[in-house]
């Protein structure tokens, strides 16, 4: 009789010393949180409150510009679900542990169980309410005066993961003064639509600091095309194949299929190269069909070809006698084109993505240059630099017409003066090439070779070389 008394107790006490850390932990939470919304300026008048609401209008709008009111109610609202969820649980505890009076008298519960249910059911998510609460970051009033300014930190509160928080959090100078790019702080950049997929990027950020990463750069790519471009950095170390071959040397290597076990397979459908032919329907990719074949690569742009959509390298090369050096190769391909260039003392930088197949490993391998890149993203090159763009079996009739005239514009951008645009083998339905026609021609290019021929029925090819204009303005 005295072991049950003495059992029930020890389960009361233990029950009610928990709901008073817990209703003691919501006061104080609830405390700080209004500290900090009082230290912010919302809730007593002080002066700086008085300039906010009863200043000119021009203020207040600074304010409602700078501060994503939004993600810090989705974030308190978070947190307070949390609360609430443990509140109820605790509670349905109680509730069942009076029901089975007869199971708490026999003290069946384990130390090691009674252990293991605090920390999992009630200490974490204590602690994640609590650290959600402490990551919230309200803008900070700077020199509240007639040109006053609320600043926030982008994005901050629409993530919980800290190793995304420290990422995106602008970093300061040490010195305290302005840095080398003579600004006050670097921000390291991360796409806009990262907040539509933020379970996935938060688990792709979720990771042991100084550790290997997990095997998902197909989740990287995944975020990347759906607009999360460019990715945070990561602060773990990248996994690579676990039997690494020497690459094969320089005058080898531009037209000899890689070693197999150079490449992580485990994300691909192929476990080799021999995989990929063009023959094999389950292949993983339908884009640049053959392109894994070096026999078949080996014979584009060099030989005469009865199709008028195909032109040479040395004919487009003859165009602009050794003014062509350094050149940007944007499509899916792996790395042919670059590497007859490179024969001709041309460096090229090939665009890839692997879209089913290891098409950058697979570049790089050759001894080329891969640059793994979207369209997303605004071109990593400066103005007026690249002498020759060349374009083939990516940017085709899908693509949106205002997509189109934004990439077109920076390929201008980096083309120099008198630098070359090469389309080849574009094709889109013939109903829609005078639209795509007027898009390449709306720069005013000079014309160096023009061709159109059918593909299909209701689809042609378009290949051109336009040579852009000098611009002295």
């Amino acid at each position: 009789m005295r072991k049950l008394i003495h059992t029930k107790w020890r389960v009361g006490r233990t029950m009610g010393c928990l709901q008073i850390l817990l209703g003691g932990l919501v006061i104080t939470i609830t405390t700080l949180s209004l500290f900090k919304f009082y230290s912010a300026g919302f809730i007593f008048h002080k002066e700086d409150v008085c300039r906010y609401f009863y200043t000119t209008t021009t203020t207040k709008q600074i304010y409602e510009a700078s501060f994503d009111a939004k993600a810090l109610s989705d974030r308190v609202e978070e947190v307070l679900d949390q609360l609430e969820s443990l509140q109820d649980k605790l509670e349905s505890v109680v509730e069942e542990m009076e029901r089975d009076k007869q199971a708490l008298s026999n003290g069946n519960m384990r130390r090691i169980e009674h252990k293991k249910y605090l920390e999992m059911e009630v200490i974490k998510p204590l602690y994640n309410a609590h650290i959600g609460l402490r990551q919230i970051r309200l803008p900070k009033v700077e020199k509240m005066n007639e040109n006053s300014s609320m600043k926030e930190e982008p994005l901050i509160n629409n993530f919980v993961v800290e190793e995304i928080r420290k990422y995106i959090t602008p970093k300061k100078s040490r010195t305290g003064k302005v840095n080398m790019y003579m600004t006050e702080s670097i921000y390291n950049t991360i796409g806009h639509a990262c907040v539509l997929v933020r379970k996935e990027l938060e688990e792709y950020m979720s990771y042991d600091i100084g550790s290997y990463c997990k095997d998902d750069w197909n989740m990287g790519q995944k975020l990347m095309l759906n607009g999360c471009d460019p990715l945070p950095r990561r602060r773990c170390l990248t996994r690579a194949s676990k039997v690494y071959q020497k690459p094969y040397p320089v005058n080898e290597s531009l037209w000899k299929t890689p070693d197999d076990r150079n490449v992580r397979w485990s994300n691909y459908q192929c476990r080799n190269f021999s995989c990929l032919s063009s023959k094999n329907p389950k292949r993983g990719y339908n884009k640049c069909s053959g392109c894994f074949e070096m026999e078949k690569e080996k014979v584009k742009w060099v030989r005469n070809s009865s199709v008028a959509v195909d032109f040479r390298i040395s004919d487009v090369l003859g165009m602009k006698a050794g003014e062509i050096r350094v050149g940007l190769d944007f499509g899916i391909s792996t790395g042919s084109f670059g590497a007859r260039m490179r024969e001709e003392n041309v460096t090229i930088v090939t665009t890839a993505l692997n879209l089913g197949a290891p098409f950058n490993e697979f570049i790089a391998l050759r001894g080329l240059i891969p640059l793994y890149v979207t369209l997303n993203q605004r071109l990593p090159l400066f103005d007026n630099t690249m002498d020759l763009i060349h374009t083939t079996g990516f940017m085709d009739g899908w693509v949106d017409m205002l997509l189109l005239d934004f990439i077109l514009f920076d390929w201008d951008r980096v083309l120099r003066p008198g630098g070359l645009l090469w389309i080849d083998r574009f094709f889109c339905d013939r109903k829609d090439l005078d639209d795509y026609i007027y898009m390449f021609l709306q720069f005013r290019y000079k014309k160096h070779k023009w061709a159109i021929a059918p593909k299909s029925k209701n689809e042609v090819y378009l290949s051109a070389v336009l040579e852009k204009p000098p611009r002295a303005i």
